[in-house]
């Protein structure tokens, strides 16, 4: 017999176990591979995390025929999960000063642009709203907020193959 979770087993990652001390430097590697194992369905698709930074992230799908749809290229599903993780990630990256006081981060609404077939390795970036960035992290904006992630999607030859756009809510302190 197979076990499932429930929610009354689902615990979300606590963020603070992977922020900076005061007065520490981030280490963005940590955050890169905390926030890259935190979902298990990026596992399942086998989504990598490649990079995280206080600009951006970067992640990859593996070129595998199982993420294919009937046509023979990525799936749209694929597509939006990678552009999502990114700018999931982002958001880990740009607020990794106080990351242990984000309580919620949560999509809201998203948009996706296709631009071309899919096909291969593809990479997302992924970015959240600079401005909000800097007032959450100069400490004028607490409690809970709105922020923009954008996504770019590209394949292994630098063409661009998707743009998202995502409204977030989120909280912090």
């Amino acid at each position: 017999m197979t076990q499932t979770s429930t929610l009354s087993t689902f615990r979300p990652s606590n963020f603070a176990d992977i922020a900076p001390a005061p007065g520490e430097e981030p280490d963005y590697d940590l955050i890169r591979t905390t926030v890259d194992a935190i979902v298990p369905f990026t596992a399942h698709v086998g989504l990598r995390i490649a990079e995280v930074g206080p600009e951006g992230a970067t992640v990859e799908n593996p070129a595998a025929e199982h993420l294919h749809n009937q046509m023979g290229t990525v799936h749209a599903g694929v597509l939006f999960l990678l552009g999502e993780v990114a700018c999931a990630a982002a958001m880990c990256g740009a607020f990794a000063p106080v990351l242990g006081e984000v309580k919620l981060f949560v999509l809201r609404d998203a948009r996706t642009t296709f631009l071309k077939p899919a096909l291969g390795r593809i990479s997302a970036y992924g970015t959240v709203e600079d401005r909000v960035v800097r007032s959450v992290l100069a400490g004028d904006t607490r409690g809970k907020f709105d922020m923009d992630g954008k996504a770019v999607l590209r394949d292994e030859s630098g063409v661009l193959v998707a743009k998202m756009a995502f409204d977030y809510v989120c909280q912090v302190g």
